[in-house]
């Protein structure tokens, strides 16, 4: 048998050939995510940002019920 056709089979048996990610797919992930991380936690910590959530913060607990 041709490969092909062992992979249509594999593939029509619901078996494709990837069963996970690997190690350096892992990796990748977790490097991307900490790199977010760090943008995330910058853009949060500035002081722009800062003021902002303080006045809405300060208007939530101000707001006449």
């Amino acid at each position: 048998m041709s490969i092909i056709w062992l992979r249509v089979r594999a593939v029509l048996r619901g078996r494709g050939g990837d069963e996970g990610m690997s190690t350096s797919e892992y990796a990748m992930g977790t490097i991307a995510a900490c790199a977010f991380a760090a943008v995330l936690y910058k853009v949060v910590t500035s002081e722009v940002v800062s003021t902002a959530l303080q006045s809405t913060i300060g208007k939530a607990l101000d707001a006449p019920f």
